[in-house]
């Protein structure tokens, strides 16, 4: 009987053990989309700012030494909402014609390789 409990002990550990390791990959895998969702909401944001902004579409490019205060400004707040989105972080916008690339990188807490979420978008004079 002794051993019988025993071992019924050992599977009710078993189990909460396993639900507390799903529970933490749950976690992770929220705090994954969150980040994701921000990045796809500081990605469209800059991008409808360009298209509102055709004329100076050159000016977000951020291969060049300039920028707007626009740019700028989107810049401190994608670092000020993506974790590590600093140094070979940056967030990158490559502007070639009338084609837009946004490029956002973050480092996840306790994550030693950065994600990335990029977006493509063609801007035209609507006429």
């Amino acid at each position: 009987m002794l051993i019988e409990a025993l071992i019924g002990l050992l599977i009710f550990s078993l189990g909460i053990l396993a639900l507390i390791g799903m529970q933490a990959v749950a976690m992770q895998y929220t705090i994954d989309a969150k980040y994701r969702s921000e990045a796809s909401f500081l990605a469209n944001q800059i991008v409808g700012t360009m298209w509102t902004d055709r004329t100076n579409l050159a000016n977000y490019d951020t291969s060049s030494g300039s920028g707007g205060t626009l740019r700028t400004s989107w810049i401190s707040q994608v670092q000020l909402t993506l974790p590590q989105a600093t140094g070979s972080n940056v967030p990158e916008i490559d502007v070639v014609g009338t084609q837009v690339t946004v490029t956002l990188r973050w480092l996840r807490p306790g994550d030693t390789t950065a994600s990335n979420y990029s977006v493509q978008a063609q801007i035209t004079d609507a006429n």
